[in-house]
């Protein structure tokens, strides 16, 4: 009979989450079924996707209700995901081992006719450019080598929310705190944590001096620097005081861009590396791209290089979205959708490890991985009606196996 696909069985065993073998069944339903549902990823579905026996209601309550601990399984795969990155880094050899920390926040919206889902708030969506009716999760992302892992989560609620429910409020700069307070310190590596300008802050340069981590982050044109140890918005100096003729070209990736830097103090800082941007050329009266950077070491390119790596949460959120279902649950308790979203960074986290021990054979992304286990499970099925046709089962016999009968 088809079974689950054997490379997540043993990624979840060599993980050791410590679950019963229940509850172990049905993560394995939940992993499988999030990799082969093609479109809408809802609880529903993925029973559909893996021909689940077991009722639509055993599914849901070990989201929602079941006794096993999320928390437990996170750490179990965030250890997972240390060692595989230390691995792969003594297999190249790696003598400056180099960590990208990048966290960012993502909306999972919802229609705004739904409102018994418990968390649901209008949220500002960047990308929108407006508030939406939605969960707000603030994630954290780590890349190392040619390794690209979804770290871990921390829920966003509004203060109102947060009063009403008699809860402690974090606001995401609180919730980016912890998730790098999160993050192992070790000896041997360097640290950078991205961030975009929304998240820079004195408390989050305060807390990756005390981890020894280098923050490199956007910042906003309104925060002063201290040129000839003058205090002046950056854009006030950008638009008022700063000439073409100060300005050195830089070519990152293809780009150019027009920088202009100071290094000094900020009103929140003792030292900072900024750099003002203009790509291709200069215009005082376009407002310039603004980087932070505390790493006195690094060069203009580098630190433009080094900040690109945030592209790999954005592309992670899509993955996430529009492979995996991650904004598309249909669950009231949070509790149940915290729970789902554990599994979907499981889940992540597995394929983009299976990518790795692919692609030693040919360049593969998150997406062809996903498309290659739905193209095997196919085979699958195809090679299981093969065999039962040849040992004389009866059409009705197979399509009842493959819970395909009406």
């Amino acid at each position: 009979m088809v079974t689950f696909y054997s490379h997540i069985v043993n990624f979840i065993l060599a993980l050791q989450p410590q679950i019963s073998k229940p509850q172990m069944n049905h993560m394995l339903t939940f992993m499988h079924g999030i990799i082969l549902t093609d479109g809408r990823i809802n609880v529903p579905q993925i029973r559909r996707s893996t021909s689940e026996n077991r009722d639509l209601s055993c599914m849901t309550r070990f989201l929602n209700e079941s006794l096993w601990c999320p928390n437990r399984v996170t750490r179990r795969r965030l250890q997972f995901v240390m060692n595989h990155i230390q691995k792969s880094r003594s297999e190249t050899g790696d003598t400056r081992p180099i960590v990208f920390f990048i966290v960012d926040d993502t909306q999972c919206k919802k229609d705004c006719t739904t409102k018994r889902m418990e968390g649901l708030d209008n949220h500002y969506y960047h990308s929108d450019g407006k508030t939406i009716w939605s969960h707000c999760v603030v994630t954290a992302h780590v890349v190392s080598e040619n390794n690209s892992f979804a770290w871990d989560f921390r829920s966003y609620f509004q203060k109102l929310y947060c009063q009403k429910e008699g809860i402690s409020f974090k606001s995401k700069n609180d919730l980016t705190i912890e998730l790098i307070n999160s993050y192992p310190v070790s000896d041997d590596d360097q640290v950078y944590v991205l961030v975009d300008s929304w998240y820079t802050s004195k408390k989050l340069i305060e807390t990756c001096y005390q981890k020894g981590f280098h923050p490199i982050g956007g910042l906003r044109t309104n925060r002063k620097i201290y040129p000839a140890g003058v205090g002046i918005k950056i854009s006030d100096l950008a638009s008022t005081y700063i000439e073409s003729t100060d300005l050195r070209p830089v070519t990152v990736n293809g780009h150019t861009y027009k920088i202009y830097t100071y290094e000094g103090n900020l009103s929140d800082t003792d030292y900072a590396k900024v750099l003002l941007s203009w790509e291709n050329k200069f215009d005082s009266s376009k407002t310039p791209f603004c980087l932070h950077c505390t790493d006195s070491s690094l060069n203009l390119v580098t630190i433009l290089s080094y900040y690109n790596v945030l592209r790999n949460i954005e592309t992670g959120y899509r993955y996430f979205k529009e492979l995996l279902g991650f904004d598309e649950y249909q669950l009231l308790s949070y509790k149940g959708m915290e729970r789902f979203w554990c599994i979907e960074f499981l889940t992540y986290n597995y394929v983009e490890y299976q990518r790795q021990t692919w692609q030693k054979e040919l360049p593969l992304r998150i997406s062809d991985v996903v498309w290659r286990i739905r193209k095997d499970h196919l085979c699958q099925l195809v090679v299981y009606g093969y065999e039962q046709a040849l040992s004389k089962k009866s059409l009705m016999d197979v399509l009842k196996d493959l819970k395909l009968a009406v």
